[in-house]
């Protein structure tokens, strides 16, 4: 896939689990990728009030999480706003 889609749909979360509360508030959102499918994301780098249905966005490699200073590194996709 080309990593290119558009917001089909969002919410902004204001309370999560423990982990992510570091985040608050947050943007998960449905992606309409170019080639078709829908995938769920996060939305990163940028405020609520910037995203609305159709915002196009691109898919980005990010790190999600690290067990301690010599754990896995877990790397996953999070979406920004296309410039």
């Amino acid at each position: 896939m080309s990593g290119e889609g558009e917001i089909f749909s969002f919410t902004v979360v204001h309370d999560g689990l423990e982990q992510f509360k570091m985040q608050i508030p947050y943007i998960m959102a449905i992606i309409k990728m170019k080639e078709g499918p829908l995938v769920t994301g996060q939305v990163v780098d940028c405020s609520p009030e910037e995203i609305k249905i159709g915002t196009k966005v691109t898919a980005t490699l990010r790190r999600v999480r690290a067990e301690g200073k010599e754990g896995i590194i877990q790397y996953g996709y999070k979406f920004t706003v296309t410039p």
